[in-house]
């Protein structure tokens, strides 16, 4: 099914939640001529860093979540600013969240967060030749632990569900440090993705 059966009849003014605004979107889809509203997180773009010292550790941080009300365990990331490059965020996120710098980034890919839903994407980057320059500068509402872990041991957070945020998951995965799926040979820690 293409887009071109889907009429958007209104969009009804956003209700601004800081992080989101929350808008309803009213659709028309042929031929049935039946119409619904939809719900939309109009959010800023998003980003994930997967950061590799100089030594090959992964650095991780430690945070509650409370959409889950769970510490969970993640790369840095977050949003990115009105008129700020994704690459900048990603830069900026990881000093602020750990307090590491990189020598180089480069960008994996760019996914859609969750477009049944959401508007934005999340820009997934990885960050070589890391270093601890400086102590984090988190956020009044932040408390992270930050932490290094081998590629090993990052693989097997994710097969043991101890990794499990899917954004997060996403840039492990660019990076091959997922665990190998079953019957899928070549993937993983040290699959050919290695970086």
């Amino acid at each position: 099914m293409s887009s071109e059966h889907w009429s958007l009849l209104k969009s009804g003014p956003p209700v601004d939640y800081q992080i989101f605004r929350l808008r309803r979107d009213r659709y028309r889809l042929e031929p049935a001529n039946a119409e619904r509203d939809f719900v939309v997180l109009d959010t800023p773009d998003w980003v994930n860093v997967v950061p590799l010292t100089r030594e090959g550790n992964v650095v991780l941080i430690r945070q509650f979540r409370h959409g889950v009300r769970e510490t969970v365990i993640e790369i840095p990331g977050g949003m990115v600013d009105h008129g700020e490059e994704p690459a900048a965020a990603a830069l900026r996120e990881l000093n602020e969240e750990t307090g590491y710098a990189a020598e180089c980034i480069r960008p994996l890919a760019s996914v859609w967060s969750n477009p049944a839903i959401m508007n934005n994407r999340c820009h997934l980057f990885l960050a070589e030749g890391c270093r601890l320059v400086a102590p984090p500068r988190f956020d009044s509402f932040e408390q992270i632990e930050v932490f290094e872990a081998s590629r090993k041991e990052v693989s097997e957070m994710v097969a043991a569900g101890q990794i499990a945020h899917s954004m997060v998951v996403a840039a492990l995965a660019f990076v091959g440090l997922t665990p190998p799926a079953p019957g899928v040979a070549g993937w993983g820690a040290d699959g050919p993705n290695r970086p």
